[in-house]
């Protein structure tokens, strides 16, 4: 058996493996998203009934949710866009929006608090027991600032990422999981859940969402979608009034692709169904009907969510079809393999990386070399390597830290270059097969779950190869 030598210096092994609990199949009892909103100038005013499951084996007398709206108020401690990129961002100046909460019930009592009014708060009535179900229907109202980001009016289209109370992550041995929203990284850790929504905007509008549309009705000026997605964590929705939607089929999954200044709109969308389909078979069966790409405004270069990705107007055609790669592997990493982004970032950026990698490698076609990306990756991280040993006298790049342990730049050179060598390495060692077996298991076995460091050590040790540490960075 290969000993293979891996070394992320802060983890070490005692990184403790989450609870799976209420994801794991379609089987198994799950939460329930339903929600109602209307969009209309710059403004959703939503009701969300929201039916909770308890997987955990204790009551439960209360839940909390994160209120990633909250970030963009005026004053947020947690503001969502970095110094260096808020020029960018806010394309007219500084804007600002909120999520308020008007109405909670049934319930005991209930408040928005957290570090930065970011936790919703709720007592229920009496303690839900293991197994048992609650449901509770929460009416806001999430004003958006113009911004180019998650959440947000763009100049082309408007952002509906994380524009609804999302239910905090509970742990036995702290409590639910509160996220605080930094401007790098991707702030989010939750659980899958069942989503029904209804949304309404202008008929003017093309509307993208990560559900399923079951049904649209107009209305006047109005247009009702209803949309189904079940298994998920996450849900999106994008719309804008000068989309131009090409359509396409990776095996019986719908592609969708919404663009409004992409001349070579059909290849983008050749490419999405190209590199679905090889995902799906490199490392298990894409999970959802319908798989949707949104060209918007995004300060960044892109960003996931179940069944819908945002790729930003903003990229040059090589640094687009690169990020549209990325974030359909992110599909699998993230979306059906979950893990917590504020402390392992690293689990899915890096394996998002490394996907990329290995679907450009096999096609020259695009002009994105696997070996050349993998080069690159070294040399920049090398080079900050370096520079952080220079200017500190020390160095620290270990990989699971929290992400307000990181900087900027920092973060990216760990989480993305680090991340893609660590996974060269483990390939390079384990050999292609062995390699891409081990990530099929990982995903097989955790896919609706959340995953850990330990989980992913096991998946590989049992491809053959005995992980018994973590890889020093200056070996890489």
């Amino acid at each position: 058996m290969k000993r293979i030598l891996l070394f992320l210096s802060v983890v070490a092994l005692a990184v403790p493996l989450f609870s799976f609990a209420g994801c794991a199949g379609n089987e198994v009892p799950r939460s329930k998203y339903e929600i109602s909103a209307a969009y209309e100038g710059g403004v959703l005013n939503a009701e969300m009934v929201f039916t909770y499951h308890n997987a955990e084996e204790c009551d439960m007398p209360a839940l909390e949710f994160n209120l990633y709206g909250n970030a963009y108020r005026e004053g947020a401690a947690f503001a969502p866009v970095s110094r260096s990129y808020r020029a960018k961002a806010y394309y007219n100046g500084d804007s600002y929006g909120n999520m308020e909460i008007a109405e909670v019930s049934p319930c005991a009592a209930w408040e928005v608090c957290g570090q930065d009014e970011n936790i919703l708060r709720v007592e229920l009535e009496k303690p839900v027991p293991p197994g048992g179900e609650a449901s509770l229907t929460i009416r806001y109202t999430l004003t958006l600032a113009e911004v180019e980001h998650r959440t947000g009016i763009a100049r082309h289209a408007v952002n509906l990422g994380n524009f609804y109370p999302v239910l905090c992550v509970y742990e036995p041995e702290i409590g639910f999981y509160e996220c605080e929203y930094y401007s790098h990284g991707d702030p989010f850790y939750s659980e899958c859940a069942d989503y029904f929504v209804e949304f309404t905007a202008g008929a003017e509008y093309v509307v993208a969402a990560s559900g399923a549309v079951s049904a649209a009705t107009a209305a006047g000026s109005k247009k009702t979608y209803s949309m189904l997605l079940s298994n998920a964590r996450d849900f999106a929705i994008v719309l804008s009034d000068e989309f131009t939607l090409s359509q396409g089929r990776a095996g019986d999954v719908n592609v969708l692709y919404y663009s409004y200044d992409d001349e070579d709109a059909a290849q983008t969308l050749a490419l999405l169904e190209e590199s679905l389909a090889y995902f799906s078979d490199t490392f298990g069966e894409y999970p959802y009907q319908t798989y949707s790409a949104v060209q918007t405004g995004f300060c960044y270069g892109g960003m996931e969510y179940p069944a819908l990705v945002m790729l930003s107007d903003s990229l040059e055609k090589s640094s687009y079809e690169y990020a549209a790669v990325h974030e359909t592997a992110h599909q699998w990493w993230y979306a059906a393999v979950g893990n917590n982004e504020l402390e392992h970032a690293w689990l899915d950026e890096g394996l998002a990386e490394y996907s990329t990698v290995l679907f450009f490698e096999e096609r020259p076609q695009y002009g994105q070399s696997g070996a050349e990306l993998v080069e690159g990756a070294r040399k920049v991280y090398g080079a900050f390597h370096t520079v952080q040993e220079q200017l500190e006298g020390e160095e620290d790049t270990s990989m699971s830290r929290h992400l307000r342990d990181f900087g900027e730049y920092e973060y990216a050179v760990i989480a993305y270059d680090k991340g893609l060598l660590l996974f060269d390495t483990l390939c390079d060692a384990l050999g292609e097969k062995r390699f891409l077996s081990a990530l099929k298991k990982y995903c097989r076995e955790n896919a609706g779950g959340i995953a850990a460091p330990e989980t992913l050590k096991s998946a590989f040790g049992s491809a053959g190869g005995q992980i018994i540490g973590w890889y020093e960075s200056g070996q890489i």
